[in-house]
């Protein structure tokens, strides 16, 4: 995934259509409260008075892919729905996040965005592999300002069907899209949608990391990946209906060419992603379940409570930390310090966790190594206990082995 190809046209990977599984997109003009179901209305009334008076902070792509690859996670889940920031949430707690984006990043990155669009899009209908002529030297490229996320769902819907129409090359420059995760609405705003003539809608994703000989940074690819099947899978609900539509699983990524500002595109196949992340999703406990198990009085309200009642706050819901968390979620260095004050064998990986079974606790690990059958949790039956036991004599042999050997070592040297 890695390898960049150059530019060359983009071609779809031999697959069955699927079958939407996503629900319709919801009714446009449904911002006002008239028009929001009484249920759902008392979610964002919830979810508003657990943030507090401060703005909501949107749910994107990235964090949105961060999500789904957690899905057990429902302080993230809570945390995203109720738009809370947690960056300002961490730094309150007094583990703040380690990792951000500065300005001259965020500068280089428009920069090199503008170039990509340059010239009506016909840049990047080169980067897609197609020629002038196959356009006739124009490309369409339709207004989608409107009022409110939902005016801007509609209107991208909107130009998304009469561009399947149309039949002619359209290039939708930050379309907004809406996706329900955890009964919540998610709005996404992919960097560009293609559509072909033949209705075939392709996502576009830029990105500032370099593509150096050829190749580009694995993880990075990865992550871009993973973000832009959040996007196929929110144009899938749009596509299910409008006649003749047809959301690509191959995605156009574009990123700097070695050391210059001269753009490289890659055509990546995201099918995996998607498969995975509508799982995941799928999987995520929905917001007003997690939001009707905390008690009375939680609140996330950054500014208005004290650090003390913060963290009570953030741990009446319940977290799944993963080291892998650290690149991904802002709170994961305070659920990290509470994963290790805890002893939970979660702090150690995934696949460490996985391979231990019943055992819950870095205490239960050791104790069912020594033996201790008395320990909570500890299961002479269990397969885990077997093996570590089979592995602490293993080292316990080992150890004295070589201790023997060093002894014998120590005595031929005083009798030289």
């Amino acid at each position: 995934m890695s390898d960049f190809l150059g530019g060359g046209p983009l071609r779809e990977p031999p697959r069955t259509v699927p079958t939407p599984h996503a629900a319709p997109p919801e009714r446009p003009g449904g911002g006002g409260d008239g028009a929001v179901p009484g249920p759902r209305r008392a979610l964002r009334q919830k979810l508003a008075e657990l943030r507090g008076p401060a703005v909501p902070h949107p749910l994107d792509a990235r964090a949105l892919a961060a999500l789904a690859a957690n899905p057990g996670c429902r302080r993230r889940a809570l945390l995203d729905g109720a738009g809370v920031d947690k960056g300002a949430l961490a730094s309150a707690l007094g583990s703040p996040a380690a990792y951000g984006q500065s300005q001259f990043a965020f500068a280089r990155g428009h920069a090199f965005e503008a170039r990509v669009k340059a010239d009506g899009g016909l840049e990047l209908m080169r980067l897609l592999g197609v020629g002038e002529g196959e356009t006739a030297g124009e490309v369409r490229v339709p207004e989608l300002a409107a009022a409110g996320p939902e005016g801007r769902v509609a209107r991208t819907a909107l130009a998304l069907r009469e561009a399947t129409a149309a039949g002619a090359w359209t290039l939708l420059d930050h379309p907004l899209l809406a996706l329900e995760v955890a009964g919540s609405p998610a709005y996404l705003e992919p960097d560009a949608v293609v559509v072909a003539p033949d209705g075939r809608w392709t996502v576009v994703e830029i990105k500032s990391f370099p593509v150096l000989d050829g190749a580009a940074d694995p993880a990075k690819v990865g992550a871009a990946a993973r973000q832009a099947a959040v996007y196929v899978l929110a144009l899938e609900r749009v596509a299910a209906l409008t006649e003749g539509a047809e959301v690509g699983r191959s995605v156009l990524l574009v990123c700097p060419r070695d050391f210059t500002n001269q753009p490289a595109g890659s055509v990546v196949d995201v099918r995996k992603q998607v498969s995975v992340t509508r799982r995941q999703l799928d999987r995520l406990t929905r917001i007003e379940d997690i939001a009707a198990a905390l008690p009375d009085g939680v609140s996330f309200d950054v500014e208005g409570r004290s650090a003390r009642e913060l963290t009570a706050a953030v741990e009446a819901v319940p977290h799944a930390y993963a080291p892998e968390c650290l690149a991904a979620c802002e709170l994961a260095f305070h659920c990290r310090a509470r994963a290790r004050a805890a002893g939970a064998v979660e702090a150690l990986g995934r696949s460490v966790r996985g391979e231990l079974g019943g055992l819950a606790t870095v205490d239960a690990v050791l104790a069912a190594a020594r033996g201790d059958a008395s320990a909570d949790g500890v299961d002479d039956a269990d397969p885990a206990v077997v093996a570590l036991r089979r592995a602490r004599a293993l080292r316990t042999e080992a150890l004295a082995e070589a201790a023997a050997r060093t002894a014998a070592g120590r005595e031929a040297a005083a009798c030289r």
